[in-house]
């Protein structure tokens, strides 16, 4: 390393937020950046460890020392080279991955990690800055054609690859813009959209083709891709939410939570809809039943939209705010993640279960009956049991269910192509990214559930592999 003592001499700095009252008022990213002597100050703390667990720790295996190293010589060039060996796209993972790296990073077992996601983002945005991130076409092409169905991370990583490797490859994208959630799931506030057309005009330069607003299984036969293409890879996520089966869940105000973020992604980005159809949270009592990273977006939409009161609900209990002897380093750490958006205004509550949900006569969702329970081990089991004494009601103009994915959809390509399904109902594949039908391959989320940015882009970059070996 550069300075193999500078974890010695040098704190972590995160780079922060913009300030509360400033950053609600609109939709432009919360994070801030370090000046540059601060990032290379900040990337001087990996130290010469030896084992570096922060690669182990990363689904994609980036090769953390490196790159630090080169950011603290000022090598932007170098750092933006080895990144791209692991990662396709670091400027989505440096803005939106929970970082298992730093979890792993010898430094925080004293709780002082290494700012790696940041560091990250800063060598991407640092080499585009720079102009040091060029279209590459491949010169020459293979002849084969290959079509990638889904444009989120695992499709955009996979087609990137195959181009690059001289495939005639065309990605296909059921909405009118290239992103799946990277574009219509996160909000702007934590991953401006621009960033994802800036990646986008250098694949298209490289011969990426792009059909848009093009639902394959939909608006076009699955088996005709057969026909037409040498390969086909399926990265179509897993878009099936978990629904809340109670009374009430019929009535006006009960929506999906990716419905509501959707819709807000579409506004900031210009596009016009019916007003009569928008799910707005303004002026209204709002109440986000899940816990996770979607939940906590729903907060910060639901804050910038103006509403009244805001609180998150979850069934599981309250995480811990240190790591449990049983949870060591350098695993990731089951503590309470609290995110920007929460600390905007937000009441949250575990241990709660939503019993039934309550409509005015007009058929409005106005309050949400809940009730505590507790988790009782029974045969190795965790078994979920009520506390009948302590039923409440909570206020509740909308509700956004935020319960996570259950699967893929099946509806369409699963169902006409006829793929083997598992136990969960996610796509099978083998050890070669192979589905039940020939020359069909699968990856990210459709395979392995709703995961992270990160596994998708691994996921991805692992199907295109055993596609190109296919094709040879």
């Amino acid at each position: 390393m550069g300075d193999p003592k500078g974890f010695m001499t040098i704190g972590r700095k995160p780079a922060g937020y913009r300030p509360k009252n400033e950053r609600i008022t609109d939709y432009g990213e919360v994070e801030q950046t370090l000046g540059e002597n601060d990032r290379k100050d900040q990337a001087s703390r990996c130290m010469d460890c030896g084992v570096p667990f922060c690669q182990w720790g990363c689904p994609i295996m980036n090769n953390m020392p490196e790159w630090q190293d080169a950011i603290y010589r000022g090598n932007w060039e170098e750092a933006i080279e080895i990144l791209h060996t692991t990662n396709n796209f670091p400027e989505f993972t440096g803005r939106v991955c929970p970082a298992p790296c730093e979890h792993a990073c010898t430094l925080n077992i004293s709780e002082e990690p290494v700012t790696i996601r940041e560091n990250e983002c800063a060598a991407a945005d640092q080499a585009f800055n720079r102009g040091l991130i060029k279209p590459n076409p491949p010169k020459k092409r293979t002849g084969k054609k290959v079509a990638v169905i889904g444009s989120g991370p695992a499709g955009l990583a996979c087609a990137d690859l195959l181009n690059k490797w001289g495939h005639s490859v065309t990605l296909f994208e059921k909405d009118e813009k290239v992103g799946g959630l990277l574009r219509f799931g996160i909000p702007d506030f934590k991953l401006n959209k621009n960033v994802i057309d800036r990646r986008m005009e250098i694949l298209l330069a490289e011969g990426l083709e792009v059909k848009t607003s093009c639902h394959v299984g939909v608006d076009v036969p699955g088996k005709e891709l057969l026909k037409d293409y040498d390969a086909v890879v399926l990265a179509i996520g897993a878009m099936k939410p978990r629904d809340l089966e109670v009374e009430g869940r019929e009535l006006k105000g009960v929506h999906y939570a990716m419905d509501f973020l959707t819709q807000q992604n579409r506004a900031v980005a210009g596009i016009r809809m019916d007003e009569k159809d928008r799910i707005l949270a303004t002026g209204k009592n709002v109440l986000v039943i899940g816990g996770g990273d979607t939940g906590s977006d729903c907060v910060g939409t639901s804050v910038r939209q103006g509403a009244v009161h805001i609180e998150q609900i979850e069934i599981l209990p309250k995480p811990p705010e240190k790591r449990d002897p049983n949870n060591p380093w350098p695993y990731w750490a089951n503590t309470l993640r609290t995110s920007s958006s929460h600390n905007e205004g937000c009441e949250r509550s575990w241990l709660l279960n939503t019993r039934k949900l309550i409509g005015d006569k007009a058929g409005n969702v106005k309050e949400a009956e809940v009730v505590e329970v507790e988790w009782i081990k029974e045969n190795g089991k965790f078994q979920m049991v009520e506390k009948p004494e302590t039923k409440r009601k909570i206020k509740a103009d909308l509700v956004l269910l935020s319960m996570g994915f259950v699967h893929c959809v099946h509806e369409g390509l699963a169902k006409e192509l006829g793929l083997k399904l598992d136990g969960r109902g996610n796509i099978v594949i083998n050890e070669d990214s192979k589905t039940s039908q020939g020359k069909v391959f699968a990856a990210g989320d459709a395979v392995s559930g709703a995961s992270l940015v990160v596994r998708a882009i691994g996921a991805g970059r692992k199907a295109a592999t055993d596609v190109n070996d296919f094709l040879k």
